[in-house]
């Protein structure tokens, strides 16, 4: 419904980029999809608009790029000169400088156009930062600069982005109350993931170990930073489960353990025997035993969920 009220191809993109910043595209995969698609296609089928701005080209390549599609980089050919340097008129649309910044982390290996973008994107974004006293546009551009969008993570962008959002001119209030809600929904469902692994680590026993670092905390952001979506709370825990398996695992074979001690355990795991792990010192049968039975886990799981699928049916 809120991409009906859109017509402008420009706003379109815009309204992308904004819910995507905002943490809550994943409630409008649909439409988005739908968008860029149309984009693409036109993309494809030759029909390029040679009076786009920096601004909308920049946004759109980016936009696409980051969805999978397949976007050369001479569509931004129209910006450079005879020289093989992008035109200096340029600079003075630092929304567009911004864009094309922001369009410039999404490359391949070799893309000399894209390169050369990132370098004059950057140089006058910094001299607009050090002479502007537009604050709002200061806030994103030093923003970009620190970390460009591509390699955040989605999640604490979001966080930062809805206060960002909040002072801007064209904010529309609906929107960013969906943002504030949802953000504190999901951060409610990432609280009780956190709550459930942090338990099943007490339970391990692992914690007791004295070699043992406790990165349940920091494996657990790290599986947010790759599945946030409410939905996917089992892939979260679990992921951070794996994470602080290993990260004992690795601490003993790093650390802790004798060369004898490795060996052993090496061995009992390549053998897979529950029987054998009498053989073990009383620390390695903790890490034995909450390895196994996690895997185990793991494995039923699924199987469980198909029995109860094909039971319903």
């Amino acid at each position: 419904m809120m991409f009906h009220k859109v017509a402008n191809p420009i706003k379109q993109l815009e309204l992308i980029d904004t819910l995507q910043r905002l943490g809550v595209s994943y409630h409008f995969e649909d439409e988005i999809r739908r968008i860029l698609e149309n984009k693409h296609n036109t993309h494809h089928n030759g029909d390029i608009c040679e009076k786009h701005s920096l601004y909308a080209t920049a946004v759109e390549f980016r936009l696409l790029r980051q969805h999978g599609y397949d976007v050369p980089q001479g569509t931004f050919k129209s910006f450079i000169n005879e020289n093989g340097d992008f035109k200096e008129c340029l600079y003075v649309d630092i929304e567009g400088m911004l864009a094309l910044y922001e369009a410039s982390f999404h490359l391949s290996e070799g893309e000399i156009i894209l390169e050369e973008a990132r370098d004059f994107a950057t140089k006058h974004l910094k001299e607009f930062v050090d002479q502007s006293k537009d604050q709002y546009l200061c806030m994103m551009v030093n923003h970009a600069l620190e970390v460009p969008l591509h390699w955040r993570v989605i999640r604490s962008e979001a966080r930062w982005f809805i206060d960002a959002y909040r002072s801007r001119e064209d904010m529309n209030p609906t929107l960013l109350e969906l943002a504030e809600l949802d953000f504190n929904m999901v951060q409610a469902v990432h609280q009780q993931d956190l709550k459930e692994v942090s338990r099943w680590w007490r339970s391990t026993g692992l914690g007791d170990l004295s070699f043992a670092r406790d990165r349940v905390v920091e494996n657990f952001l790290w599986a947010v930073g790759i599945l946030f979506h409410p939905q996917f709370g089992y892939e979260r825990r679990m992921l951070t489960k794996l994470g602080a398996l290993l990260t004992v695992v690795d601490d003993f074979y790093d650390v802790y353990g004798t060369l004898e001690e490795l060996k052993l355990f090496t061995d009992v795991v390549e053998r897979w025997d529950v029987n054998a792990m009498e053989e073990l010192p009383y620390y390695l049968q903790i890490c034995f035993l909450a390895s196994t039975t996690r895997l185990m886990k793991w494995l039923l799981t699924p199987l469980r969920k198909k029995d109860a699928t094909s039971f319903g049916t």
